[in-house]
């Protein structure tokens, strides 16, 4: 396993912003699209935000013009820069990249642990 390693959750009043940062903490061969999706209590895990290895991206309707999902190639590394948070925004974030360690291995999805994101009213 090659774990995906989330930082910057937290707290944050409404109209506040938030950075999550994502990278890999192990030798990769290869990443072709990473992303972030959420989980609310009680909901399904549902995609926020991806991004290709050439940097298109996409973003669930209910972000768009909110959240920016950008990443460094260099440093396996994917971003989300969450600005006017809502209420509605509170989940659990979890990293996703579509990739492969070796290159006798297969693409296939890993995830991150998550991290806490509560926006407060």
């Amino acid at each position: 396993q090659v774990p995906l390693v989330e930082s910057g959750g937290g707290l944050v009043q409404a109209g506040g912003a938030l950075r999550l940062s994502c990278a890999t903490s192990g030798p990769i061969f290869d990443i072709n699209t990473m992303g972030w999706y959420r989980q609310a209590p009680g909901e399904q895990r549902d995609l926020v935000a991806v991004i290709t290895r050439s940097g298109s991206e996409n973003y669930a309707d209910s972000v768009k013009g909110r959240f920016t999902i950008s990443r460094d190639n260099a440093k396996n590394t994917v971003y989300l820069q969450m600005n006017s948070l809502k209420p509605e925004d509170t989940a659990v974030y979890y990293c996703n990249a579509h990739m492969r360690p070796s290159p006798i291995v297969p693409y296939r999805d890993y995830w991150g642990q998550g991290t806490q994101v509560t926006v407060s009213s």
